[in-house]
Formats: structure tokens, C-alpha cells, sequence
């Protein structure tokens, strides 16, 4: 009796930290839509743009290894029809997906996290209707107690039995389910998990319903495959949901900052300045005190920290050197835009855009950028295959606008854009291209489809 009251007690005190913790990011499957999903780049992303957790799903192979993936059938991210339940893990590892990383196995993704203790997982169990494979919970107890995991993962399923299961094999890791309609939710299920992961279409259909699961001791977590749609995140942050499980882990932690205020996080990325004009730096983030030095474009720098207050998100690039995060991308290099400088820019189609306080988001409009008129780019964020360009009214989307030849665009940009790989070149363009033959720019394409055509039948 003794003995249970400790144990009862134990459960009590994972629960109250659960529930006291902070809103919480769950970056899907990573961050999918940088980098290929449920890959070490792509929670290494994740982790980088403030995630707290990573989510990851499991299946089991036919040597009973607990292997990383979502799907059951490996085409989708591999381009190899191959059943993870069908084949050993030694043909599984074969496979690779498009950043030529091979499908892991849990036991090597924490091996890779080991000695990062702020790398953390939402472990989702795979299982049929009939609850197969019955041995899965098993194996991931294991699995999580040999890498001493317990206090660094959650478990989350669609699977009742799988996580009454796990509450018997591990009942100090936090468990959620997750459902998708009303019908699934009941008191024998609430009774041995810690939280429940729901549709946000449940929570429009029902809006007392993520204060009821709390009145139970439930936390809440939401699920929409989360976009960039501002009105969706601000109508989950003012319903008091606990976290998301979002595709889009930085735009989820800059609203975990806007909710919770002042935050300072570490990054130790290399990032680069890729604006047109100087910038001076700060001696810090809060009282923004102007210093001497300046960065410059296409300048390289050591990002150690983030820290957001107000609102705004500053770099820390020295010991007392900061500068707006929006002007430092971590993910593109000078090269990589080199052919952009000079350009112009005008909106797609006949409705006006929106400029962005910041870039690689929708949250913050500032001016209105009209169809017709020319505006000049001043800076580049975002990746290459999602670029987000400055402009005097803002940053703007760049799949909302086409890049445009000013009279002085020379023959030396567009010999730059030949020389990068094919997959690196932006095609929302309506510039003149590069003849090497002639060493003339003599083509006006102002189609995408038919830019693309081009230039992949180039030489």
C-alpha cells in the first residue's frame, strides 16, 4: 500500500510539471517544409528556429527495429516502394531520402541527440486498428530507458490501448492522445493520459472545450497542420490552447514569444547579412543603444543567441553586438542572391500584396504593394526555395511577385544566375537571360513554365 502511495504520488508530481510548463512548439515531423521530413537537418532546423519538442512517428521492421518514419510505405520520401513492416532494418537504412540522409532508426536519431539535452521528442506509436504490432511498446520502453530518454520524450497516438500500455511500461513519460472527433474522447481514456492533441475543428465546433479538458487536468494541443494563416494562430493562442504541432516551428515560436514575452535562446548558426544597405549594430535587444560598427552586405557572422522583446527578434553576433534578426538569414548564402542585387520588383496579378514586418511570415502587414507599379528589392531572407525579398514597404513573399530587369541590369548578374545549380534558381522571373554564345542578354521570358523549360534544355 506503502509502495502505491509513492508511486501515486510520483504521477502526481510528473503531471503538475507537465501542466505548469510553457506553451509549448511541436515542430511536425521537424521542420518539412525547409528540409525532408523526420531527418536529423530537418529537427536540426527545427530545434534552431525554437521548437521545443520534435514530433517523429514509428513503425517497426520486420527484425522488430523501431524505425523513424511516417508512412508504412517508404515511396513518398524515398522513391522506393518499400514496406517498413515487410523488410529488415539493414535494407531499410539503404534508402535515402532527397538530402541524401537514410532512414534512421530511433536508436540512431538518440544516439545523434544524446549529448543535445535540449533536443526533445514527441514519439508517435503507428499502429493498425488491430493494435498490431503488439510488441511495439515494448520495444520503445526500451528503446527509452536505454538512452535515458525518459525526461526528454512524450508519447502521442491515435491508439488508446498503445498508450494504456505505456503508461504501464513508462508511467513517468507524459502521454497524449490525439483525436479527431468528439466520439474518441472518454473518461477511460482521459484516466492514463496527460494530455490530448485535437483537431482544431473540434475546438471551432466547441469552444468550451479546451477549458473543459483542462477543468480535468488535461493539457491541450492542437493540430491543423498549421500553416501561415495569422487568423488561425491567433485564434488558437487566445483559446488557451498548451502548444501546437505546427509545419512551420519558427512562425510557432515567434507566437510562443509574443504570448509569454521576453525570451533569449541560444541559435550557434552561421548566418549572413543580405540587405542593401547598412546596418548599425545595437549594444543590445532592450534599451537598442546604437554602437559605432556596422554590418554589411553579404557579410558573414557567428549568431550565437535570439533574443525577442517587443515584438522584435534581435541576433547576437558578438558580446555586445545585435542586430534585427529579419536582415540575417541563416539559410541562404551571398551567392545565392548575387543575381538578384539591383532588381526591381512588381506584384503578380491584379490585387495588391501586403508587406511584412518581418520575413517568412503573414502577421504584420505595413503597406500595401500595388500591381503596376516597380519597387526596388533591398534585401533577401528565407530560403531558396521560399525566398522573401525587402522592399520599402515591407517584406514581401517572393511567390507573390516577379523579379524585374531595370535598364542597368548587367550581363554579370545573369552570368551569376547560370552559375548556380539548376534547383537554386528562383523562376518568378521577368528578366532578360544570359546568352553565352553571343555573351548578350537577348530573351525576355515573363511565363515560370516556360523559364523553367528553358532553362533546363540549357547546356
Amino acid at each position: 500500500m506503502h509502495f502505491v502511495k509513492k508511486i501515486c504520488l510520483f504521477l502526481t508530481c510528473c503531471l503538475v510539471y507537465l501542466l505548469n510548463s510553457a506553451f509549448l512548439v511541436v515542430g511536425h515531423r521537424g521542420d518539412p517544409t525547409r528540409f525532408p521530413e523526420e531527418t536529423i537537418q530537418s529537427d536540426n532546423s527545427a530545434f534552431a528556429s525554437g521548437a521545443d519538442y520534435v514530433e517523429l512517428d514509428v513503425h517497426l521492421s520486420r527484425d522488430n527495429v523501431l524505425v523513424v518514419s511516417h508512412d508504412r510505405d517508404l515511396e513518398r520520401v524515398t522513391n522506393s516502394s518499400t514496406i517498413v513492416s515487410q523488410n529488415d532494418f539493414a535494407t531499410l537504412h539503404q534508402l535515402t531520402q532527397k538530402n541524401g540522409e537514410h532512414i534512421l532508426s530511433l536508436d540512431e536519431l538518440f544516439d545523434y541527440y544524446q549529448n543535445k539535452p535540449q533536443a526533445k521528442f514527441v514519439i508517435e506509436t503507428k499502429k493498425t486498428k488491430h493494435n498490431n504490432p503488439k510488441n511495439m511498446e515494448d520495444l520503445l520502453a526500451a528503446c527509452i530507458k536505454r538512452h535515458n530518454m525518459q525526461k526528454r520524450v512524450m508519447i502521442h497516438s491515435f491508439s488508446a490501448p498503445s498508450l494504456k500500455k505505456m503508461s504501464e511500461l513508462l508511467p513517468e513519460v507524459p502521454r497524449i492522445f490525439i483525436v479527431g472527433s468528439f466520439k474518441r474522447i472518454n473518461f477511460e481514456v482521459l484516466s492514463y493520459v496527460n494530455a490530448v492533441n485535437v483537431s482544431s475543428d473540434l475546438i471551432k465546433k466547441d469552444p468550451q472545450l479546451v477549458s473543459n479538458l483542462h477543468s480535468l487536468g488535461k493539457k491541450v494541443f492542437v493540430w491543423a497542420e498549421m500553416d501561415e494563416s495569422p487568423k488561425l494562430w491567433n485564434w488558437l493562442i487566445n483559446n488557451n490552447v498548451d502548444g501546437v504541432v505546427t509545419n512551420y516551428p519558427a512562425l510557432g515560436y515567434q507566437y510562443k514569444l509574443a504570448k509569454e514575452g521576453s525570451h533569449k535562446y541560444a541559435v550557434n548558426q552561421t548566418g549572413t547579412y543580405l540587405c542593401y544597405y547598412s546596418t548599425r549594430l545595437v549594444e543590445n535587444p532592450y534599451l537598442r543603444v546604437p554602437k559605432k560598427s556596422v554590418i554589411k552586405q553579404g557579410e558573414q557572422v557567428q549568431v550565437t543567441n535570439a533574443v525577442s522583446d517587443s515584438g522584435t527578434v534581435y541576433y547576437q553576433i558578438g558580446e555586445t553586438s545585435f542586430v534585427p534578426a529579419a536582415f540575417i538569414s541563416l539559410n541562404l548564402k551571398a551567392e545565392q542572391v548575387r543575381p538578384y542585387w539591383g532588381t526591381h520588383l512588381t506584384v503578380k496579378g491584379s490585387r495588391p500584396i501586403f508587406g511584412q514586418s518581418r520575413p517568412e511570415t503573414h502577421l504584420n502587414h505595413t503597406q500595401q504593394l500595388l500591381p503596376g507599379k516597380s519597387y526596388r528589392v533591398l534585401g533577401f531572407n528565407g530560403t531558396v526555395n521560399h525566398l522573401w525579398l525587402l522592399t520599402s514597404k515591407g517584406w514581401v513573399d517572393g511567390k507573390d511577385v516577379l523579379l524585374t530587369r531595370p535598364e542597368e541590369y548587367s550581363s554579370v548578374a545573369a552570368w551569376y544566375y547560370h552559375q548556380l545549380p539548376a534547383n537554386e534558381r528562383q523562376l518568378n522571373l521577368n528578366l532578360l537571360t544570359y546568352n553565352p554564345l553571343t555573351k548578350c542578354i537577348n530573351v525576355t521570358y515573363t511565363d515560370q513554365l516556360a523559364l523553367a523549360a528553358q532553362l533546363t534544355a540549357q547546356p
